[in-house]
C-alpha cells in the first residue's frame, strides 16, 4: 500500500499532513548500520542477568519505581519524586508538550534537531516553531529568545544537537535562561550527555536547582545501550512530573527495562560504561579529523555521531541523498536529512574506514577535491 493512500475513515487534516518520524532501516546487505546512533557495544555487565531474573512479567512493574528514581535523583543531588520515567526519554518530550501547550499556543524548538520535535504539539493542536540553527550548526539561542512570544509555552534545547553535534555551552545557556520568562517550561534534552566533552558545555545536574521552569532529559537508550527497552527520565519539579503522567500512557515501563536500568547504575556497569564511551569518544574524534581531511566541513561532534552538511559551497556535499544512497548501495545505512546533510553515527572500529572511503569516493564522483 501507498503511503500516501488516506485512511478509510476521518481523521485531523493537520496530523495527515504530518510525516510520522521514522526509524533508521537495517541493512539489507553485509555493511554496517550507522542511522539510528546505536551503541555497537553489547549490554553492559549484569544486564542479561538482571532481565532474565524477571520471572514475574505476569505482573506490572512496582508503582513509580521508588528505587530506580532514587538512584537517578541521587546523581542530581534530589529525591525520587523529582524524577518522572518513561518509554524512552521521547515520551516525556510529548507528554510535557502535550501538558503545557493547547491550540493557540506553540513550542520553540532549533531546526535542524531531533526530528520528533515538530510533531510533539499535533495531540493537542500546538504550533511547531523551529529556529534556524547558525553557520556553525549550532542553537541560535539569540534568535530563539527573539522568537519567544505570549504563546510559547514550551522550549526545547537539544545538547549536543542530533543531528549536528555541538552542545550547548553553559554561559550561553544562562544568558539564553536569563530571558526566558519564569513560567516558560525549557527542556533541556540531553539524550548524549555521557558523551560530551567539551569542559565549558553545559551539564544539567549543575544548572537545575538554579532554574525552576527547567526540566533535564536523559536516557539509556543511547549510551547505555537499552535502546531496545525503551527506558528514559526527566529530572525537575515534581509539580511539572504531575502534570505530564495526566497525559502519559499508563504503565508504559516494564519490569524488565527497570531492571536493566538498574542493572547499569552499579559501579561496575559505570566503570565499563566509561571505557566504552572513552572508544566511541576516540573513534569520534578520529572519524571528524578524517572527512574534515576530505575537505568536509564537520561541526564540533559531542555526541556519538558525526555531521556532514549539504552545501554548494564547499565543505560538504551537493546532495545529501545522493551520498546517502551511495552509501546504501555498499550496504552501510547513515541518515540523510533533505537539504540539509547526513548524519553518520560512530559505529564498530572496521565501518571507520568503509565511511572515509564511502565519502572520497562520493566526492570524487562530484568532482571534490578529495
Amino acid at each position: 500500500m501507498s503511503d500516501n493512500a488516506q485512511p478509510p475513515v476521518r481523521f485531523r487534516a493537520d496530523v495527515l499532513a504530518v510525516p510520522a518520524y521514522r526509524q533508521g532501516a537495517a541493512p539489507t546487505k553485509p555493511g554496517f548500520k550507522l542511522s539510528s546512533n546505536e551503541n555497537p557495544f553489547p549490554p553492559l555487565p549484569g544486564i542479561a542477568e538482571a532481565m532474565a531474573s524477571r520471572g514475574d512479567v505476569n505482573r506490572y512493574a512496582a508503582a513509580g519505581m521508588p528505587e530506580l528514581r532514587a538512584e537517578i535523583g541521587a546523581e542530581f543531588g534530589v529525591g525520587a519524586e523529582h524524577v518522572h520515567l518513561a518509554a524512552g526519554s521521547v515520551a516525556i518530550l510529548f507528554q510535557l508538550v502535550h501538558a503545557a501547550a493547547a491550540a493557540g499556543d506553540s513550542y520553540l524548538y532549533a531546526w535542524p534537531s531531533f526530528e520528533a520535535y515538530p510533531s510533539l504539539g499535533l495531540a493537542s493542536g500546538a504550533e511547531p516553531i523551529g529556529v534556524p540553527l547558525t553557520a556553525s550548526a549550532e542553537h541560535d539561542l539569540d534568535a530563539m529568545a527573539e522568537a519567544i512570544t505570549e504563546g510559547t509555552r514550551v522550549i526545547l534545547l537539544c545538547s549536543p544537537n542530533n543531528p549536528t553535534g555541538p552542545a550547548l555551552r553553559r554561559a550561553d545557556f544562562e544568558r539564553f535562561m536569563a530571558r526566558v520568562p519564569a513560567d516558560t517550561l525549557v527542556v533541556l534534552d540531553e539524550a548524549y550527555r555521557e558523551f560530551v566533552t567539551d569542559p565549558e558545555a553545559v551539564r544539567g545536574e549543575d544548572v537545575l536547582a538554579q532554574h525552576p521552569n527547567l526540566v533535564v532529559l536523559r536516557t539509556f537508550s543511547k549510551a547505555y545501550g537499552l535502546a531496545g527497552l525503551r527506558i528514559g527520565y526527566g529530572v525537575g519539579d515534581p509539580a511539572i512530573f504531575r502534570a505530564a503522567a495526566s497525559v502519559a500512557i499508563p504503565l508504559s515501563v516494564t519490569g524488565i527495562a527497570e531492571s536493566a536500568a538498574r542493572a547499569s547504575l552499579t559501579p561496575e556497569a559505570r566503570a565499563e560504561l566509561a571505557e566504552r564511551v572513552a572508544v566511541l569518544v576516540e573513534r569520534r574524534d578520529r572519524l571528524a579529523a578524517a572527512l574534515r581531511e576530505l575537505g568536509i566541513a564537520v561541526p564540533d561532534a559531542q555526541g556519538n555521531y558525526i555531521w556532514i552538511p549539504e552545501t554548494s559551497a564547499g565543505g560538504g556535499v551537493p546532495d545529501a541523498l545522493a551520498l546517502a544512497a551511495d552509501f546504501a548501495e555498499a550496504g552501510t545505512l547513515v541518515r540523510p536529512f533533505a537539504g540539509r546533510g547526513v548524519r553518520i553515527s560512530v559505529g564498530e572500529e572496521e565501518s571507520l574506514p568503509v565511511v572515509i572511503d564511502l565519502v572520497r569516493a562520493h566526492l570524487a564522483r562530484q568532482g571534490g577535491d578529495a
